[in-house]
């Protein structure tokens, strides 16, 4: 399973600090943590719109591409952002991400990840997420139809069911078809889709002590479909501990009892 740290977000008020002061050294210490915790891809996002990222994310990927050898994954509105960002990265980054109503110049964004062998989030949303399978499933079918006639082959591709907090109307129930919708994913087309999801949104608005431990059973439920990639919390033990032991089940790493004491 690639692990993304999704840390590095506008709820990280540290994070958030080092950015508008351009602190070059804090930034570093939070890179090397999560690299150190075991990120594989490093999320970026430095605003919820876009707002500003064309000055702000190209500065945060030299800094971190200085730090540490690490995969990035930029978490951007701004396609002009994207594009200042792109050539930064030592190696293709991941765009997170596409849906069927964002960003608002898809054409712009699908010639970027095209031309630079970028990976690409295709999300299941349409201004709203969809609660039933079908629903999620056409979309992400319809987004397919459109990179790959971008020449974004499959292999690049990274479907995300769009999860929501179990205490939403509706939570429950688009959790199991999220499940439904990773697992039937995978044979959907030939080759197959890469599966993603953004673990911690199921537990939004919850109390604060019962957060973590819920995210990680429902990470470990989400690897039974089939899960390829998951943004998660790697700081947290909880978060950690399952990654080790899903890596383990699935053959990925050799188990010791001592890395889950």
């Amino acid at each position: 399973m690639i692990v993304i740290a999704e840390n590095l977000n506008t709820r990280n008020k540290t994070y958030m600090n080092a950015v508008k002061k351009r602190d070059r050294k804090t930034l570093k210490e939070l890179t090397k943590k999560l690299k150190e915790a075991g990120a594989d891809i490093i999320n970026l996002q430095c605003s919820l719109d876009g707002s500003d990222d064309e000055h702000t994310l190209p500065w945060i990927i030299e800094v971190l591409s200085n730090n540490v050898d690490c995969g990035i994954s930029l978490d951007s509105r701004n396609v002009q952002a994207i594009k200042k960002a792109i050539p930064i990265c030592k190696r293709p980054p991941m765009i997170n991400y596409m849906s069927d109503n964002e960003p608002d110049d898809q054409e712009a964004l699908l010639s970027l990840v095209s031309k630079s062998g970028a990976s690409l989030v295709i999300r299941a949303s349409k201004g709203t997420v969809p609660t039933s399978l079908e629903a999620k499933l056409q979309i992400i079918e319809d987004l397919l139809e459109i990179a790959n006639e971008a020449d974004i082959p499959n292999e690049r591709l990274f479907a995300d069911p769009s999860i929501v907090h179990i205490g939403r109307g509706m939570g429950q129930t688009n959790l199991l078809n999220s499940y439904e919708c990773v697992r039937v994913i995978k044979d959907l087309v030939q080759p197959p889709l890469n599966t993603i999801a953004w673990i911690s949104n199921v537990s939004t608005g919850l109390p604060k002590a019962v957060r973590k431990p819920l995210e990680a059973t429902f990470l470990t439920y989400m690897a039974g479909a089939g899960l390829d990639a998951a943004m998660v919390d790697v700081l947290d033990r909880n978060i950690t501990r399952a990654l080790y032991l899903i890596k383990s089940f699935r053959d990925e790493i050799v188990f010791s009892k001592t890395e889950i004491a």
